[in-house]
C-alpha cells in the first residue's frame, strides 16, 4: 500500500508540467469563450475593466506556458485591441506602449512559423521575402502583430523608425489581403483605406484607393461592422471636404441597432463613440 502510494506521488511530481501545461491549454481553449463574451458586451465601462484584468490573467498563463500558440494571438489581439477601443485618443503614450507589448507578443506567434523560425529579420528585403511563406492559417497571427504595429506608427509618425517600420506592415498587410480579405470583417482593407487617405498625393496617399479599400471593408460586413464606416467618415469624406458624406456617414453609425452585427456589440459601442467624437472635431477638420 504505501509503495503504491510512493508510485503514484512520484509519478504526479514527474509529470507535473505536463499535467500543467495540459491544463493551460484546456484553460486558453476556454478563454477563448471569454473573447467571445467581451466582444459581445455593449457596456464600455464593464468591457474595459473587464478586458484589463483578463490581459493580466493570459499574461500570467503565458509565463507558465510561453509557447502557447493561442495563447499568444490571444494577447497580441487583446492588447492592440484594447489599445484601440480605450486608451488611442486619452493616453497615447500608453497606447504605444501596449501596441508594442501587443506586436512582441505577435512576434513571438510568428516565430512558431516557418516562415521566422529563424527569427524576425531586421532587414526590410529579408523581412518580406520571408512573407509568402506564411499560410491562411497563420492570418490571425499575421493579421495581429501587423495591426499592433501599425497603431504604434500611427502614434509615433514623428519619428523615424515609424517610417521604416511602415513600410514593413504594409508588407503584411498585403499578405493578409492575399491570403483572406475578409479576416475580421476586412480589416486589412481598412488599415490601407486610412493610409490612402491621410498620405498627400507626393507620398502615396489616393482618395480614389482609399474609397475602394473602405468600400470592401463595407461590402465585406454587409454595413454592419461599424468601425468601417467611422473611418471612412474620417480617412475619406473628411479628407474630400465632402462635408455632406461626413455627416450622413457617421448618422448612420450613432442610429443603428446596437445589435446591427451580433457577437460584436462592443466594437458597435465602440465605433458610435469614435463616431460622436468625431463629429465633435468637424471644425477642425473642414
Amino acid at each position: 500500500m504505501r509503495f503504491g502510494f510512493i508510485l503514484l506521488t512520484s509519478i504526479l511530481i514527474l509529470s507535473g508540467c505536463s499535467l500543467q501545461k495540459f491544463a493551460l491549454k484546456t484553460t486558453s481553449g476556454l478563454f477563448s469563450y471569454g473573447i467571445e463574451a467581451l466582444y459581445s458586451e455593449p457596456d464600455l465601462p464593464i468591457a474595459e475593466t473587464a478586458i484589463a484584468s483578463n490581459l493580466k490573467l493570459l499574461d500570467g498563463f503565458h509565463l507558465a506556458d510561453p509557447k502557447n500558440k493561442d495563447l499568444l494571438e490571444m494577447l497580441a489581439q487583446g492588447y492592440a485591441s484594447y489599445s484601440l477601443a480605450f486608451l488611442e485618443e486619452t493616453q497615447p503614450e500608453r497606447a504605444s506602449l501596449f501596441y508594442l507589448r501587443a506586436r512582441d507578443y505577435g512576434f513571438k506567434r510568428l516565430q512558431q512559423t516557418k516562415a521566422f523560425k529563424n527569427g524576425i529579420p531586421e532587414k526590410e528585403a529579408d523581412f518580406a521575402r520571408r512573407l509568402p511563406e506564411i499560410k491562411k492559417s497563420e492570418v490571425p497571427a499575421l493579421f495581429w502583430t501587423a495591426f499592433a504595429w501599425a497603431g504604434w506608427v500611427n502614434l509615433n509618425r514623428d519619428k523615424p523608425q515609424a517610417v521604416f517600420d511602415l513600410n514593413l506592415v504594409k508588407a503584411m498587410m498585403n499578405r493578409v489581403l492575399e491570403l483572406d480579405e475578409t479576416f475580421f470583417f476586412g480589416a486589412a482593407h481598412l488599415f490601407w483605406g486610412s493610409i490612402y487617405g491621410s498620405l498627400p498625393p507626393l507620398l502615396g496617399g489616393s482618395p480614389e484607393k482609399a474609397k475602394e479599400h473602405f468600400d470592401r471593408a463595407i461590402e465585406i460586413s454587409e454595413d454592419k461592422f461599424l468601425v468601417a464606416q467611422v473611418y471612412y467618415a474620417r480617412y475619406y469624406a473628411a479628407a474630400t471636404l465632402n462635408e455632406e458624406l461626413f455627416d450622413r456617414t457617421l448618422l448612420t453609425v450613432e442610429n443603428a441597432p446596437q445589435d446591427i452585427l451580433p457577437g460584436y456589440e462592443l466594437m458597435t459601442s465602440v465605433a458610435k463613440r469614435q463616431a460622436r467624437d468625431l463629429q465633435a472635431k468637424k471644425e477642425e477638420m473642414f
